[in-house]
């Protein structure tokens, strides 16, 4: 006789509601609690722990995947853009996905492979996106994705240090067992660094008060080790912003803080500039690349690039404008609102 389960409390919370990540048990179990998360998707939330995927139907639309083609999805995260593009397959052909976040991404796998969606077609690599010439070498794609915007579960768990509505170590790597994590890159630069950090990677306009402040904290033996203390140190420095804009003044500048030091922890212009040079060489004849990025700092990149392999004539064609997620989409994801996608097919 099987032994019984034993039985497993939910997690007790403060109030009506769970507010930390930890304690949203049923959004950090889908498969358990389909109808409430589902409940949470229709209000245009993103449930704690998941991601929805963006530009889904444009995507599909122009990667026109058949049975029997490769493709590569070069930015694995929760797999919402695999799994649509491994039904177009139909169970013929095969789909890469690297993605160098150990955690979700062997959770992503479990999941998909739950699915139906085996090795026989679908082979997850634990790696840079900068390195797809490795993923398969000697293999052409018909098709290649990458979405570069941080995934919503990396966002949500405070543990993660990508967000800071809630206080956690100032990590934001996107591997957390390689590199050095944002606080220690605070150590490591000196005032004049930090602004040009803070303007260059995320246009920040008071960057020059923002870091005289980090750095004065700094000096004076303080700490700077969670996003908190991070929030803290900018919310003094705007403190001269009048009180009517202060709060969303602040909440701006907190935003573009972190995702200067994300792109920073990550070399995430570095990367994508690499990936951008190797596209081409992996591409079949006739080859499609989709690109969705999330901030100006990356479109640029990625314009450039796709504009000078097609007057190389390395690409036959390449999208003329981006092309944006719907008004319905962004009401439904707000985390969509910022979205650019652009193409480009193989000559």
């Amino acid at each position: 006789m099987d032994e019984e389960r034993p039985h497993r409390r939910r997690i007790r919370y403060r109030g009506t509601h769970p507010r930390t990540f930890a304690e949203k048990y049923k959004e950090l179990q889908p498969e358990r609690y389909s109808s409430d998360v589902e409940h949470i998707l229709q209000s245009g939330k993103t449930p704690a722990g998941s991601h929805v995927p963006i530009c889904v139907e444009e995507i599909l639309e122009f990667l026109q995947i058949r049975p029997g083609q490769t493709g590569l999805d070069a930015t694995l995260g929760y797999g919402g853009h695999t799994r649509k593009m491994l039904e177009q397959l139909q169970g013929q052909g095969h789909l890469y996905a690297t993605d160098v976040d150990p955690i979700e991404s062997e959770k992503t796998r479990k999941r998909l492979e739950g699915l139906g969606y085996g090795p026989d077609l679908l082979t997850v690599r634990r790696m840079n996106f900068a390195d797809l010439d490795q993923v398969a070498p000697g293999v052409k794609f018909d098709f290649v994705l990458a979405d570069l915007g941080v995934s919503s579960m990396q966002i949500d768990n405070p543990e993660r240090g990508f967000s800071f509505k809630q206080d956690g170590p100032l990590d934001l790597r996107l591997d957390p067992t390689a590199g050095v994590s944002a606080a220690q890159r605070l150590r490591e630069l000196d005032r004049e660094e930090l602004a040009d950090l803070l303007t260059e990677n995320a246009d920040e306009p008071y960057a020059d008060r923002i870091a005289r402040a980090v750095t004065a904290v700094r000096r004076g033996g303080g700490e700077i080790a969670t996003t908190r203390q991070l929030a803290g140190i900018i919310g003094d420095a705007l403190s001269f912003l009048p009180p009517g804009e202060r709060k969303e003044g602040v909440k701006k500048s907190c935003q573009r803080c972190f995702q200067a030091l994300r792109i920073d922890v990550n070399s995430e212009f570095e990367v994508l500039y690499t990936f951008l040079e190797k596209l081409p060489g992996v591409l079949a004849s006739g080859g499609r690349a989709a690109v969705l990025t999330f901030h100006s700092g990356e479109d640029r990149l990625v314009k450039k690039a796709f504009q000078q392999f097609y007057r190389e004539g390395v690409y036959r064609e390449i999208a003329d404008e981006v092309i944006r997620p719907s008004a319905e989409e962004c009401f439904r994801n707000p985390r969509a609102k910022s979205t650019k996608m652009r193409w480009a097919i193989r000559a």
